[in-house]
């Protein structure tokens, strides 16, 4: 198999699709080391722009590029990623360089020989990994700027946040800087950046794909795909899902794979599929005119598609006090293990919450964890009678950059603008967010789509039928 100079250009090819490359790698139109190299470029061109990539591993990706090409050319591809550019989020290990996690907390010394579980899956699947991307320190909040790395920006406009905490991730994806990432969420870090910056992101059902070391987070804390459509997230998840003896949490490979099933659910699309549709949590959350106005739009679709939409709400308040106590005894335990010179390095906000975590109890964390248990149940219930529960992502969109929260009155934590990503985090369910249009500033919107446990066939499937991701 030999590549034709000149046939795809370097543009072409940073807006394709993970499945379209390998589709190019396949016919011989193109090889991995044209893909990687087009993506390299793009990430220079974009990197003073936007700060989503903490670094860059232009030689060994262009190494590993090259020993895909061969295998392609001997017709004997490896995996299901063979070739394909991807960057991973800088709070999973990858072997070879540092994990600085956003703090200047984290020495750079050291052997850095041991990959997480989902990276480890990346390089068994013959991907390209191109790079680290940006977090906020130790993935704290909900956007992503840190002490270390400074303030990562919007592909829309750089004058507004990409979101967080795999506000890098999403960014890159959404400029074709490789078409797959790998991130994490624990509160909505997936899904608030890939609504914010317009790409696909699912966090997945806790413990489908392994995480070690273990998040100081706990089970709120969930690895998953970010990418420019539904397709390349059921592709990406195949690749990282399954058992790994360093995470006893984690499940075992799905029945089936998800792109397998995918591709069986394409012809039915969202015919007969149950879905509920609650613009607003019951009147709980304050959301924007033009955000509404396109998740409704996006939910007529899926209706006028075939499916069973019902506007209802779940049944639960919102159980910010549980997530909150949770979130921050979690901060606590990584302040704990720092020196009082290394805390003095810190986010002056996680210090903030970490000073919350260590005032808490025992009866307290029991209390949270009564509170999780009955919103599981009551969404549980919830989904016996729906198969798919559709919300906006989050009520607003991008705001100034280098803030946790938008400016003027109203709550100045994080989790004040996003009540509708954390509480299934404390469900541990599968959720993910497609994007549904613009506001008037041209910022993107996001629809999120929430399954009970175990079922990301229903959210692949109904985040199918929504195109795939324009380049930002």
């Amino acid at each position: 198999m030999g590549t034709t100079p000149g046939m795809t250009e370097p543009s072409e090819l940073i807006d394709m699709t993970a499945r379209h490359l390998l589709s190019g790698y396949r016919a011989g139109t193109f090889s991995p080391l044209d893909a990687t190299r087009a993506v390299l470029a793009r990430i220079e061109e974009v990197r003073g722009r936007l700060n989503a990539f903490v670094r860059v591993d232009t030689e060994p990706a262009l190494a590993q590029a090259r020993a895909a090409t061969e295998r392609w050319r001997a017709g004997e591809p490896v995996g299901l990623l063979d070739g394909v550019p991807v960057s991973v989020k800088d709070t999973l290990l990858q072997a070879g360089g540092p994990t600085l996690k956003g703090s200047n907390t984290t020495s750079e010394r050291g052997s850095w020989h041991e990959d997480a579980p989902s990276v480890a899956r990346l390089r068994e699947h013959g991907a390209v990994l191109v790079g680290k991307t940006t977090t906020p320190e130790f993935g704290w909040k909900g956007v992503t700027d840190s002490p270390r790395t400074g303030v990562t920006r919007n592909p829309y406009d750089p004058a507004r946040t990409a979101g967080g905490s795999s506000g890098g991730s999403a960014a890159a994806v959404a400029v074709g800087a490789a078409p797959l990432s790998l991130g994490t969420d624990g509160g909505g870090s997936i899904r608030i950046p890939a609504s914010f910056c317009g790409v696909f992101g699912l966090k997945p059902t806790y413990g489908r794909v392994p995480l070690h070391p273990a998040s100081a987070f706990g089970t709120l804390s969930h690895v998953g795909p970010i990418a420019r459509d539904a397709a390349d997230l059921a592709l990406l998840l195949d690749v990282i899902s399954g058992a790994d003896h360093r995470d006893p949490t984690a499940l075992e490979p799905p029945a089936h794979s998800c792109a397998a099933a995918l591709a069986e659910d394409a012809a039915a699309g969202v015919k007969g599929l149950r879905i509920a549709y609650s613009p607003s949590f019951g009147g709980q959350v304050a959301v924007r005119p033009a955000v509404a106005a396109a998740v409704r739009a996006a939910v007529t679709r899926l209706a006028e598609l075939g499916a069973y939409v019902e506007e209802m709400d779940p049944d639960f308040a919102d159980p910010i006090d549980a997530f909150h106590t949770l979130w921050n005894a979690g901060a606590a335990r990584l302040v704990a293990q720092l020196s009082p010179g290394q805390r003095a390095l810190l986010d002056p906000g996680l210090r903030a919450i970490a000073a919350r975590g260590a005032r808490l109890s025992a009866l307290d964390l029991l209390a949270a964890q009564e509170a999780r248990i009955e919103l599981g149940r009551r969404m549980a219930r919830f989904h016996r009678r729906y198969d798919v529960l559709a919300t906006p992502t989050l009520p607003i969109t991008a705001f100034e950059a280098g803030r946790e929260a938008p400016a003027g009155p109203g709550p100045q934590r994080w989790t004040g603008w996003t009540p509708f990503t954390y509480p299934f985090n404390l469900t541990q369910q599968p959720a993910a967010t497609v994007p549904v249009g613009t506001d008037a500033d041209g910022l993107p919107i996001g629809l999120q789509l929430i399954a009970a446990r175990y079922g990301e066939r229903a959210v692949l499937r109904a985040a199918a039928v929504f195109p795939a991701a324009p380049r930002g």
